[in-house]
Formats: C-alpha cells, sequence, structure tokens
C-alpha cells in the first residue's frame, strides 16, 4: 500500500557494497513473480495484468458455444487465478481500477449484458467476487492471526469486545498503513462475523458469504455499508 513519509523525515541515500564493489540501485525487482517497485506502487504488476484484457476476447469467441457454467470455469482458470495472486499487496493501489474495468467486462461477456449494465447483479449471479472484495477477503482473512481482540486486552463485556484492539498511534503514515487499515476493515464487518474469528475456515466462509451478497466495488462502499453503526474509535 503506497505510504507518504512523514513531514519532518529526511530521504536516505543508503550504498551498499559487496566485496569492495558497489550495489548498483534498481528501481524495480522481481519477488515471487511480482514486480516491486521502488515507491510500492505497484504500477508495473498492475501493467502487467493488463494482457488479462485477452481473458474478455477468449470467452467472447466461446461464449455462444458452451453453457455460462463452463464460462465460469474458464473465468477462474484464465483470469480470476492470476487477479488473486498477490493482491493483498497490490489490492489497493491506485492503479488497480484498471483490471477492474476488466473484471467488469469480462462478468458482463459471460452474462451477456450490455456495455453499460451494472456488475452488481451480474457479479452476485455468478458468485464472483468484485476485485475490491476479493482483496478484503484474502487481507482480512490471512492477517487475522496478527491482531489482538479487545477482549484478549481486557475483560470488560462491551460491544466491541469482538473488535480488534487499536494500538495508540498519532503517526499519520502509520494510521494510513496497512496493519491499521487491516484493524478497521476488520472492525467494520457485522458482529456475527467477528465472533466466528477464532476459527479462520468458518471465518473466511462467513467472511466471503458476506462480501458476495453485498459486492463490494471499492472500500469506501465497504466502509459506508452500515452508516448507523456506532464507529466508537474511529
Amino acid at each position: 500500500m503506497p505510504q507518504s513519509r512523514p513531514k519532518n523525515s529526511y530521504e536516505i541515500n543508503i550504498k551498499i557494497s559487496s566485496d569492495h564493489k558497489l550495489i548498483k540501485e534498481s528501481k524495480n525487482t522481481k519477488f515471487l513473480g511480482l514486480d516491486v517497485d521502488s515507491s510500492l506502487s505497484w504500477k508495473n504488476r498492475i501493467d502487467q495484468m493488463i494482457k488479462l484484457s485477452r481473458a474478455c476476447h477468449a470467452i467472447r469467441y466461446v461464449k455462444y458455444f458452451m453453457p455460462q457454467d463452463t464460462l465460469r470455469t474458464i473465468y477462474f482458470s484464465y483470469f480470476h487465478s492470476i487477479l488473486s495472486y498477490g493482491i493483498i499487496f497490490w489490492g489497493n493501489s491506485a492503479y488497480c481500477s484498471n483490471i477492474f474495468k476488466i473484471q467488469k467486462r469480462i462478468t458482463r461477456i459471460i452474462m451477456n449484458a450490455r456495455n453499460r449494465d451494472s456488475c452488481h447483479e451480474l457479479f452476485k449471479n455468478l458468485n464472483i467476487l468484485p476485485l475490491k472484495s476479493q482483496y478484503i477477503l484474502l487481507f482480512v482473512a490471512k492477517n487475522r492471526d496478527s491482531y489482538e481482540s479487545n477482549s484478549e486486552i481486557h475483560n470488560l463485556n462491551t460491544r466491541f469486545s469482538s473488535d480488534l484492539h487499536i494500538p495508540t498511534a498519532n503517526l499519520t503514515t502509520f494510521q494510513k498503513g496497512p496493519f491499521y487499515f487491516g484493524i478497521k476493515v476488520f472492525n467494520y464487518l457485522p458482529t456475527s462475523i467477528k465472533n466466528t474469528s477464532h476459527d479462520i475456515n468458518q471465518f473466511r466462509s462467513a467472511l466471503k458469504s458476506f462480501l458476495l451478497i453485498n459486492s463490494f466495488y471499492s472500500l469506501d462502499e465497504y466502509f459506508a455499508w452500515n452508516s448507523n453503526r456506532d464507529l466508537g474509535s474511529f
């Protein structure tokens, strides 16, 4: 997730050498198939994923010869598997909207919808998570063990006992970072889902069902899903 430096920080140029030879600085590197850039914008990774548009052409070509269930299977094998890989890193990038546009396009093709038709119901009918919903699912489910709940910090039985504990931090950079972000995403979940978090399989299943029903397009939409909720510390 892109983060800005605190106002009072200074850029430090680090020079690393090995065997008295200076190691050349690189703006990009490959790690487990992911193209990581020095600014963590994930632009290069997303630019590479634009080739997923080929899946649209492939499904458009065969959709007249195959039933919808088969087209859905092709989607998961040819598109969704690539979409999901590493999404917990790049899924909140400012550039990921380009991939979401392709996902909506391929969904419309499978459902034989028009170009301007909303995809909310199409995603639900196909039992497919929109990009941001998939990001929420994997980000929260994979990182639950990294946090402590309020009930683990104190014994008070309050309406926020099932929420994750929010560490005291005034630094804006920390509050915009992935650790703090994960707490906020979890605490916005329905209490019935948060109460299942002790069992990762049950929690993941309940979380996925919730995301499929709501088909969130964006994080703003997710955070606004229940505007009447008492946000407590938020």
